[in-house]
């Protein structure tokens, strides 16, 4: 029997995040679930195409756009469920158990994992805790991961080709067909660290209510990308 479960990770100058991520998945790799990693990078210069292959991974490349590149990383995909990670998040030990109850339970529905940031203190916690709630109205992030059917997945079009906001044009397509995994997701506060926890969280706010009134994702990239 061929295990279930392609890994698809979008990279971009992510060589000293990937292997924190990849290196979560051996647990994956050992209890037979993972059938492969593939490794969609924009056009990084730092290492981390070759650091993917030396891990095994497949390597996918294209022009740098984050919906684009997973949409070119999960068409590569032939196994029958997508884990979609990003580069700078890694899954918590334990992470299988969860997976495996989810596909067993809720053969037709996407799981989404608990965020947590690799930084303790009580402005991650809120950040967090808001995101996690946020995730149950419907709307996580992808810095949460995502598991999910690729027949699923297939069915809404998958994600759309744009630089910006792409998981939550997915979350809206999956309404009613997402679930919490009883795990977690540990994502790195490196942004909030560098730029504060209120100003990035408002930013990361705004821009959703800017997208959720009708901007296009490519003027909110422009505006995200500013330091």
């Amino acid at each position: 029997m061929r295990a279930p479960i392609s890994v698809v990770i979008p990279t971009l100058e992510a060589a000293n995040a990937l292997p924190t991520c990849l290196a979560a998945l051996v647990e994956g790799l050992q209890a037979g679930l993972i059938r492969e990693v593939i490794i969609s990078d924009g056009g990084s210069q730092d290492g981390t195409q070759a650091m993917a292959e030396g891990w095994g991974a497949e390597l996918v490349t294209g022009t740098p756009s984050r919906g684009g590149q997973l949409r070119r990383g999960c068409a590569k995909a032939q196994g029958d469920w997508l884990l979609v990670l990003h580069a700078d998040t890694m899954l918590a030990p334990g992470w299988t158990d969860a997976a495996q109850d989810h596909m067993a339970q809720h053969s037709t529905a996407a799981g989404w994992f608990h965020l947590r940031f690799d930084q303790g203190g009580i402005a991650a916690r809120i950040v967090a805790g808001w995101a996690n709630l946020r995730s149950r109205l419907g709307l996580p992030y992808g810095d949460q991961g995502l598991l999910l059917p690729r027949k699923l997945y297939e069915s809404v079009s998958g994600y759309p080709d744009q630089p910006l906001m792409e998981d939550v044009a997915l979350a809206h397509a999956l309404r009613g067909q997402l679930r919490p995994l009883d795990a977690v997701a540990i994502t790195s506060a490196d942004k909030y660290r560098r730029q504060g926890w209120l100003r990035r969280g408002s930013r990361n706010l705004w821009t959703l209510i800017r997208y959720l009134r009708g901007t296009s994702p490519e003027i909110l990239a422009k505006a995200y990308r500013r330091p």
